[in-house]
């Protein structure tokens, strides 16, 4: 057997998958950054989608399928839906929105950068000498990780899900609210002999 066969791999030696898994990355990293950034609503929810879905093909980069398939059901299937459907519900502006700007974005960035580089370090330092065999059998199982999702992490799921349900009823809410109050709308709620004894 060859030196070459049996040297550990190294960073300076990537392989096809750790290119495209960097390549991906990069694609993701550049749609979050449009998302939280872009003036347009409608775009931002849109190039969500774009990140999320670099999120699912990382992970299918990683051979965890089934984390891979959730990603793409309930965050690009179920979460940007909401979002859209939200968004029609207080019917947002399609083009470029000047409420969308605080005009607080130099403590965002620092909050952001101090957040990512935290994420970084924390997670290099955790597995810094732990490598992914990606041609040997997958690490976790389907049964394996629904086990873990549901029994460790079983209230921060339940957590989200209420609070999408909150954003829809609040979405739903100012709808109402910003129909009620634009003169010579009628009030859907009041029958028409209602209205007519009204005036």
């Amino acid at each position: 057997m060859s030196l070459a066969a049996t040297a550990p791999h190294g960073f300076l030696s990537p392989t096809g998958v750790e290119i495209a898994f960097l390549l991906v990355g990069l694609v993701t990293l550049g749609a979050a950054l449009i998302t939280v950034t872009t003036g347009q609503l409608v775009h931002a929810a849109l190039w969500l989608v774009v990140a999320l879905g670099g999120l699912a093909v990382e992970y299918l980069l990683l051979t965890a399928e089934f984390i891979a398939w959730v990603q793409v059901l309930i965050y690009v299937g179920s979460v940007v839906v909401l979002l859209l459907f939200g968004l029609m519900l207080t019917r947002a502006p399609i083009g470029r929105s000047p409420d969308a700007d605080s005009g607080n974005r130099l403590p965002a960035l620092v909050v952001a950068v101090g957040a990512a580089g935290a994420l970084v370090w924390v997670v290099a330092d955790a597995f810094r000498a732990t490598w992914i065999d990606l041609d040997g059998p997958a690490a976790g199982t389907t049964r394996v990780t629904g086990e873990s999702l549901f029994r460790h992490w079983v209230l921060p799921f339940e957590a989200l899900s209420v609070l999408l349900l909150a954003a829809l009823v609040g979405a739903i809410a100012l709808s109402r609210k910003t129909k009620a109050e634009t003169p010579g709308t009628p009030d859907p709620a009041k029958t028409p002999g209602d209205q007519e004894g009204a005036r």
